[in-house]
């Protein structure tokens, strides 16, 4: 008699010519078999081709563990700051979809909670949910949706706010949050670039890091995220001067032309800064949530088809990302002439990671000026495009908003974003 397998037995899979050997778990469809392996990672198999083998039962107490996972509740403590947790989506808030095999944003900030269970005991929270996206479907009306939100909670009386949010597009919602609001108290952006099912999630070091972060005395726009691939060190970094520059890895995030604001350190829990920066209670909350959309970003490269420019004509602004000190090739120079002409605020940028937009020294660069191009200064393109929504919605002059450091996004002086690695 074939012994018929429930969640929490331990079995042996078989489908076309992989054999799979784990805990079975509870699936969300009956047409799909959920197997937590031996290494933590789940895999998720269509039952009508497997075939099924228990080899020992009741391996692990399934309801038990889901019955614990479901009370785990943060009480309200006087004596501890009160953090918001909002979630727009993103690995650090996603589990398996045993459809497709794919990871999925599914959990609210609720979830959360339940999902990290050390950040109890560090806060109060009280959790909010904006968007349930991954972040490549980030659009500018969430931006405004979650600076709302945002001041909300901080209106209401949250200490410090944790924005969980996919990695892709994190820094341009950074940027956006750092033009679009004054705040008295931290906003903390984190994520995670392994889903919780992966024995090597960043997913609860990020977490607890990040309210860490928000506990402490900077009230900035900030991103905490691995500052190695080891567990030992979250950096954070400035909303307006981080890039994510690796696909993949842990410490993904860098501040680009300059070193991390400061550090948590996982171990003993400690906050601390490297610069200057706004402290708690300095500025009064306010929102200017206003964003002309109706802005681009254009990549120069050798060889550029001239028409990409009639597609951008009509629009409100244009970041080009230049070469080198901020050029493209000469024969573009009257089409980008025009578009100012015909309205289009144009923003010059650069794709090197380090450095500033000079154009007074070649003459194409001085041709660019003549034309009406505005320096970017050493702004990150992506934080320029995000900025230059925000001036020209808001700024009664945006050349000067644009060469103006609002939120951090320019510096004084640009330093190689690898020193000292």
């Amino acid at each position: 008699m074939t012994q018929t397998p429930a969640p929490g037995d331990r079995v042996r899979v078989e489908r076309a010519d992989r054999t799979y050997e784990g805990v079975l778990l509870p699936s969300s469809t009956e047409r799909q078999l959920v197997i937590k392996l031996e290494g933590g990672y789940n895999v998720g198999i269509d039952r009508e081709q497997a075939s099924l083998e228990v080899l020992e039962t009741d391996v692990y107490d399934v309801e038990t563990a889901q019955a614990e996972d479901s009370a785990s509740e943060v009480e309200f403590d006087d004596s501890l700051p009160t953090i918001s947790l909002i979630s727009t989506g993103g690995t650090i808030a996603s589990t398996v979809d045993y459809r497709t095999g794919a990871v999925t944003a599914q959990f609210d900030a609720e979830d959360v909670l339940r999902a990290v269970p050390d950040l109890a005991g560090r806060a109060n929270y009280r959790g909010r949910v904006v968007a349930n996206i991954l972040s490549e479907n980030m659009e500018p009306v969430i931006w405004q949706d979650l600076a709302r939100a945002v001041a909300e909670e901080i209106e209401a009386g949250a200490d410090g706010v944790v924005v969980m949010h996919g990695t892709d597009t994190m820094q341009y919602s950074a940027s956006a949050l750092a033009f679009m609001l004054e705040t008295p108290v931290p906003i903390v952006f984190t994520g995670s670039q392994r889903s919780a099912d992966r024995p090597s999630s960043d997913n609860v070091m990020n977490a607890v890091s990040a309210v860490e972060a928000a506990k402490s005395d900077c009230a900035e726009v900030l991103v905490c995220m691995h500052a190695t691939e080891s567990d030992t060190t979250c950096a954070l970094h400035r909303g307006t001067r981080v890039r994510k520059n690796h696909t993949s890895r842990r410490d993904a995030f860098e501040t680009v032309g300059a070193q991390p604001l400061g550090a948590v350190d996982y171990d003993d829990e400690s906050v601390t800064f490297h610069g200057e920066y706004r402290e708690r209670g300095a500025a009064d909350l306010a929102v200017t949530e206003a964003l002309e959309e109706d802005v681009e970003l254009l990549k120069f490269t050798p060889g550029m088809d001239p028409a990409f420019f009639d597609v951008v004509e009509g629009s409100a602004g244009l970041i080009i990302e230049g070469t080198g000190l901020g050029h493209v090739h000469t024969d573009l120079i009257p089409k980008i002439e025009s578009l100012i002409d015909d309205g289009t605020t144009v923003v010059m940028t650069s794709q090197c990671l380090e450095g500033r937009v000079c154009d007074r020294v070649y003459d194409t660069g001085r041709d660019l000026l003549e034309a009406g191009v505005i320096e970017g200064e050493d702004m990150l393109p992506g934080t320029a495009k995000v900025k230059l929504m925000w001036a020209l919605a808001n700024a009664d002059d945006t050349e000067e908003a644009i060469r103006t450091s609002l939120a951090g996004e320019i510096q004084e002086r640009s330093v190689p974003w690898t020193a000292g690695r």
